[in-house]
């Protein structure tokens, strides 16, 4: 697609309206999951703004809201900020880019698995290196938390994200050209849903709700 005045236009209204929506999901649907780790579903957002726009735009949208984020409700100040970006980049621009290589449904999923997988190991080591410093705890006992905490907290929202995004992309692509405000691949306005990505992507939100479930010692 060539980028005239009209289509960047277009594309600033979707990166506004989605960094708006991130920010809107990320107050209102944060889950407490274990000690004080929170999933909340931003992250689905943004990774959506990456595969419709590119892994820089995912990167635009990710540090709009954190930075909003860390001056509004957040209380982990700049600490806070640079994780959420970290966190939501490894994820997002990681899926974005293979998606980009790889425009089909298997890209999609080979980019959200290697997304999830990149940004659990990557939160290991920021976890490792930041937490003592927000939680004022020695390093050697953030350490001990690795593995029964926080390895399972990012597999389950990487699993989380990959999973609602699988399900909410097409429709949101959909909507999109039906408004007009992206256009029509082959003068299509709308594309056929997988059933079996749905039936997979909701499967795997119903085990990841189960796995909270696990973690708060619910069940």
């Amino acid at each position: 697609m060539v980028y005239t005045r009209q289509t960047s236009a277009k594309k600033l209204v979707i990166l506004g309206m989605l960094s708006a929506l991130a920010f809107l999901v990320m107050m209102v649907g944060r889950i407490p999951v274990v000690l004080f780790l929170k999933y909340d579903p931003k992250d689905v957002i943004i990774v959506i703004g990456g595969f419709l726009f590119g892994p820089l735009s995912a990167f635009v949208i990710s540090a709009a809201v954190s930075f909003v984020e860390m001056f509004t409700v957040s209380d982990t100040g700049w600490i806070g900020f640079v994780m959420n970006i970290v966190s939501t980049c490894s994820f997002a621009c990681a899926a974005s880019v293979l998606y980009k290589l790889n425009r089909t449904l298997k890209g999609a999923v080979f980019g959200l698995i290697i997304g999830c997988v990149l940004m659990t190991v990557i939160m290991l080591l920021w976890n490792y290196f930041l937490t003592p410093i927000y939680m004022g705890m020695p390093r050697a006992a953030i350490a001990e938390l690795l593995i029964p905490a926080f390895l399972p907290f990012n597999l389950l929202k990487g699993g989380l994200n990959a999973a609602i995004a699988m399900l909410l992309y097409k429709p949101v692509t959909n909507g999109l050209r039906l408004s007009g405000l992206m256009p029509a691949h082959g003068g299509q306005t709308a594309g056929k849903i997988n059933i079996g990505v749905i039936l997979l992507s909701v499967f795997v939100i119903l085990t990841c709700a189960l796995f909270i479930l696990v973690l708060q010692g619910r069940i």
